[in-house]
């Protein structure tokens, strides 16, 4: 630790002014301390000032509220009860369980491949094998959508290979760069299937013909979708009769199944070749027993169950119906995403910040870097446990907040999809 009078750099001074930048900029963020009530969702307690009150969450990726079902809650207690808290170790050495075995069988189902592999997040999963992909195929290009993820910009990044950026779903711009490349050098076209800020789809079908064309590799993203789309939850892949195509699908288990980790699913020899040789998973902790058997719980329910999706995707269009009738600017799409546009950080968190001093709502400001700079919004989650009040209470909140700030009321359409 540096004394009193040591000349060089200052690092607490250096480290506060970074935070002191961030706060000018309206950027700072204050996690809310919050008590989820088991059974009760999307009500919850949030501990504030030494007191506590009763809110209502709404921006959570529980999507389906699947981290409150019984099944699930279920299936963690006999997990625990019967193997302990932790895994034990990697997965190389004494972390591998009936439980991590079980999960990957069903997660290779899910998406009709021939192999899964577990990750302690999709982050990790993203970037891991996005650099991993670039040390097994020398020499090969990444085409990445413009508004990938941040994990997959790391591992791509990290994989220190060339690079082609293409603009968001513009099929046209990525093939003249597919046609551009050199037709003997590995492609990866990389891309998300639900653009998490803006709820934008991408067109599946088409990124698959071009790679067919061109001989590329297809690396997809579904995050935001498994569990809430196509027949059995496998995500916008499996509900336009696409997953077959794809080559690489990368999922979560902490959104749509709501428990957490990541994961990749694809043919036996892609996943054994990352399970050898990515540090990324070799050299980490597996999740624990209860986490995996929580996953596996929920995947197996949601399989057969079309109950949550169906009412998560009416719950969405009832919010997004109640929003724009009060002439608030929510970014038009297709999915069960709804971003309310405001386009400045302070303002930004104004509104949420009084959302929850007065009405009791949370949502959280969505801000830079996660959204470029003017494009500031409150990205909203509803869920098939949201009810007409909670919508009705959530509408009138926004705008009574719009009309004290003197905010713009402007219907905003985008055809990206």
């Amino acid at each position: 630790m540096v004394s009193e009078g040591q000349h060089g750099m200052d690092y607490q001074a250096r480290f506060a002014e970074a935070v002191q930048l961030v706060t000018e900029e309206g950027r700072y963020r204050v996690f809310a301390d919050l008590q989820r009530r088991r059974g009760s969702y999307p009500n919850a307690i949030a501990y504030r000032d030494g007191g506590q009150r009763d809110i209502t969450v709404w921006c959570s990726n529980d999507y389906l509220g699947m981290g409150q079902h019984p099944v699930v809650i279920s299936a963690m207690h006999a997990a625990l009860d019967e193997a302990g808290a932790g895994s034990g170790g990697t997965r190389n050495i004494s972390g591998t369980t009936h439980y991590h075995v079980e999960l990957e069988r069903e997660l290779a189902d899910l998406h009709q491949k021939q192999s899964a592999l577990l990750f302690t997040s999709a982050y990790v999963a993203n970037d891991t094998t996005l650099a991993t992909l670039q040390t097994l195929l020398p020499g090969a290009i990444i085409f990445s959508d413009a508004m990938n993820h941040a994990s997959m910009i790391a591992g791509i990044r990290n994989g220190r290979g060339a690079k082609q950026l293409w603009r968001n779903n513009d099929l046209a711009d990525l093939e003249a760069k597919l046609a551009a490349a050199d037709p003997d050098a590995p492609k990866i076209i990389v891309f998300e299937s639900v653009y998490s800020m803006e709820g934008f789809m991408s067109p599946i079908e088409g990124i698959c013909d071009l790679a067919q064309k061109y001989n590329a590799l297809t690396y997809l993203d579904e995050v935001h979708a498994v569990g809430m789309y196509g027949p059995r939850g496998g995500g916008i892949a499996e509900r336009d009769g696409q997953m077959h195509r794809v080559d690489i699908i990368n999922g979560t288990l902490a959104k749509g199944f709501g428990v957490m980790g990541g994961y990749i699913a694809g043919s036996r020899d892609l996943c054994d070749a990352i399970r050898c040789t990515a540090p990324g998973f070799i050299f980490t902790t597996s999740l624990a027993p209860a986490l995996a058997a929580g996953a596996t719980a929920s995947i197996k329910h949601l399989k057969t169950s079309g109950t949550e999706r169906d009412r998560h995707q009416e719950r969405a269009a009832a919010t997004r119906t109640a929003l724009l009738a009060a002439d608030l600017p929510v970014l038009k799409n297709t999915s069960h995403i709804v971003p309310v546009m405001v386009g400045d950080p302070v303002l930004c968190k104004t509104v949420t910040d009084a959302l929850m001093d007065r009405f009791g709502i949370y949502a959280q400001p969505i801000n830079y870097p996660t959204v470029p700079r003017g494009t500031e919004r409150i990205r909203l989650t509803p869920t098939p446990l949201h009810a007409d009040e909670h919508i009705a209470a959530l509408a009138n909140g926004l705008s009574t907040l719009w009309s004290e700030l003197e905010l713009p009321r402007i219907r905003i359409a985008h055809a990206a999809e």
